[in-house]
């Protein structure tokens, strides 16, 4: 495939996300293409489970909601851990991190517990121990508010009051999806409403996702781009993200 080619489809699944449903018609025209190159431009990214064709058309893959945590945290974990590992070098000791649940920002606990003096203030259970069981002793914030059983999180408007009590140098948060139009989506209302209490609250964003999540998108926005300091991925992002990523400002680990 060449890189015009590779652009093309990076481009047309990111307009599919953008604008719902779009005819071939439409595609071909926007990119000088023939209807024919265009049909297997869509069989491509559908087999590639970035877009579902429909007659004369394509429209976003349904992404309703994600999985359990456990399974989740079973998805990619080769992946999981390279942005992990990416976050530990990145953050400098004595730093206080808001830090949202997820099967991500959980690895990437694990990691970063190792960085000297560091102070973690979180909604997850299961992060805030992961932290504080370090043999370093990291200083933990658990954030109160209503419980969430699966996730082992706190979520509510209690929980953002309790975000509202801390400045933070800045906010490590997982997202559900992320584009060049929208920024940063999530699946689960609660979780999003966190993350934009804690990126509130911080000096710097730094965005956690692995590939799965570009130029996807999300019922319940998180931030737009221009409020993203930093993503980490375990791949570079696609053409189309990395291009929309460059304007912002934003920098790619």
């Amino acid at each position: 495939m060449t890189v015009r080619a590779q652009m093309r489809r990076e481009e047309i699944s990111a307009l599919v996300a953008r604008h719902g449903e779009v005819s071939v018609d439409e595609i071909a025209s926007r990119f000088g293409a023939s209807r024919e190159t265009i049909r297997r431009d869509l069989t491509v990214l559908e087999n590639s489970g970035a877009l579902l064709k429909v007659h004369g058309g394509a429209k976003p893959m349904p992404r309703i909601a994600e999985g359990s945590f456990d399974e989740r945290m079973a998805e990619n974990r080769e992946g999981k851990q390279i942005i992990a590992d990416k976050l530990a070098s990145w953050l400098q000791p004595n730093q206080m991190v808001f830090m949202d649940t997820g099967s991500t920002t959980l690895v990437a606990a694990e990691a970063m517990a190792q960085v000297s003096g560091l102070r973690v203030v979180t909604n997850s259970l299961k992060i805030a121990n992961a932290v504080a069981s370090h043999g370093g002793r990291p200083e933990v914030f658990l954030l109160g508010g209503r419980l969430e059983p699966d996730n082992r999180e706190t979520v509510g408007p209690s929980t953002i009051e309790a975000v509202n009590q801390y400045n933070a140098d800045c906010a490590v948060v997982t997202i559900g999806a992320i584009n060049a139009c929208d920024g940063a989506s999530d699946f689960d209302y609660d979780e999003a409403q966190v993350a934009r209490a804690m990126i509130a609250r911080a000096s710097r964003t730094v965005i956690l996702c692995d590939q799965s999540k570009f130029d996807q998108r999300a019922a319940f926005p998180v931030c737009r781009l221009d409020e993203i300091d930093v993503m980490i991925s375990d791949t570079p992002p696609t053409i189309a993200l990395a291009s929309a990523l460059d304007a912002a400002k934003i920098s790619s680990l």
